[in-house]
């Protein structure tokens, strides 16, 4: 699903403007990413998941092409986990 398609199906279902479904889609991402940048704190849907940041530590990787060592910078991801209402409601047959 593009961004588009998610802004029309959003607008659809709320039963909002495109462009109020855009504002809210994109509030509700920012509101995701100011709160996990400061590192402990997460964001919980309940019945849906969370969204949290995790840190990777600097490593030793290899460049495919040559084989040769290269230094890797440590870095924080998004990660998110999803929750069991919603395992349960992808996995039911």
């Amino acid at each position: 699903m593009t961004k588009a398609e998610l802004i029309d199906a959003v607008a659809s279902a709320a039963g909002v403007t495109k462009a109020d479904a855009e504002k809210t889609v994109q509030a509700f991402f920012d509101v995701v990413v100011s709160t996990t940048k400061k590192g402990d704190d997460k964001v919980a849907w309940p019945g849906f998941g969370s969204f949290s940041t995790t840190s990777r530590p600097a490593r030793t990787g290899r460049n495919p092409r040559t084989g040769e060592p290269v230094q890797i910078a440590a870095s924080k991801v998004m990660k998110f986990s999803a929750s069991s209402t919603l395992k349960t409601t992808l996995n039911s047959k």
